[in-house]
C-alpha cells in the first residue's frame, strides 16, 4: 500500500470544483449513462488540477455510486438516469467536510464490522501485508517517533482482507481528514502508541485465528480511547 494516499489532504474546494465540471461535463456533452468519460490525462489538462485530485475526486464518486473505473477500460457513468445524477451530484456539492467527531464515529462503526469480515475472509497475503504495516508502527512507536500514517496503514490492510470494496473505498476516503484531525488534536500521545502496539497485536492474533467474534471485540477495546478523546475535544 502506497504512504501517498495516505499523506494527501483532502482540499474541499477543488473537489468541489472537479465535482461541478464533471456535471457541467455530463449535462453539456449529453453523455448518457454508461457512456465513457475522457481520460484522466485529457479531463486533468481541461479542468486546470492534477492527476492526484482528479483521482481522488473520480473515487469520492465511485463511492456514491456516480462513476465506475475498469481496469484497462477508463471510467464510465454508472447506469442510472441522468436526472439522478444531477440530483446526486447536487447534493455531494452541499455536503459538508465532516467534523473530527464524526470522522471518529463513522470510523468506529465501519472497523467493528470490518475487523468481523477479515477475521472470516483473510488471506495468508492479507495477513503478511497486516504484519509489515504493524511491524513498522511497532519501529516508529518504540523509536519515540510519530505513528499515524503506519497505524492507519494496518487499518487499512485490514479493510483490504475484509473483501468488500465498499467499505475499503469509505476507510480510503475518511483516512486523509482522519489523520489531519490527529495531527491537529495530537490524538496519539507516546502511553497511547505503546498501548497500540498490544492492541494492534490481538486484533491482528483474531483477525490470523479467523475469530470474527473476538476479532471485532479487540477493535471496540482499541478504540475505547479514541472515542472517549474525541468527546472531550
Amino acid at each position: 500500500m502506497k504512504v501517498e494516499i495516505l499523506t494527501k489532504t483532502e482540499n474541499g474546494n477543488i473537489q468541489k470544483e472537479i465535482i461541478a465540471k464533471i456535471k457541467d461535463l455530463i449535462n453539456f456533452k449529453n453523455l448518457e449513462p454508461g457512456d465513457k468519460l475522457p481520460s484522466e490525462r485529457m479531463l486533468a489538462e481541461k479542468f486546470g488540477v492534477s492527476r492526484s485530485n482528479l483521482r481522488e475526486t473520480i473515487q469520492k464518486l465511485e463511492f456514491y455510486g456516480i462513476l465506475k473505473s475498469m481496469p484497462q477500460s477508463g471510467t464510465f457513468i454508472e447506469n442510472i438516469g441522468v436526472t439522478a445524477i444531477n440530483g446526486m451530484l447536487d447534493d455531494i456539492l452541499r455536503l459538508e467536510t465532516p467534523d473530527f467527531k464524526s470522522l471518529v464515529e463513522t470510523r468506529i462503526l465501519l472497523e467493528l464490522k470490518i475487523a468481523r469480515l477479515a477475521a472470516l475472509r483473510r488471506t495468508d497475503d492479507d495477513l503478511k501485508e497486516m504484519r509489515t504495516a504493524l511491524d513498522a508502527y511497532n519501529e516508529k512507536v518504540r523509536a519515540g517517533e510519530d505513528a499515524v500514517e503506519e497505524d492507519l496503514i494496518f487499518h487499512l490492510a485490514i479493510a483490504k482482507a475484509a473483501k468488500n470494496s465498499s467499505l475499503n473505498t469509505f476507510m480510503l476516503v475518511i483516512t486523509p481528514g482522519i489523520i489531519t484531525n490527529f495531527e491537529k488534536y495530537h490524538v496519539c500521545d507516546k502511553n497511547q502508541s505503546f498501548m497500540g502496539i498490544q492492541e494492534h497485536e490481538d486484533i491482528y492474533d483474531a483477525i490470523k485465528n479467523q475469530d470474527p467474534k473476538l476479532a471485532k471485540a479487540k477493535m471496540k477495546v482499541h478504540f475505547k480511547v479514541l472515542y472517549q478523546y474525541c468527546y472531550n475535544i
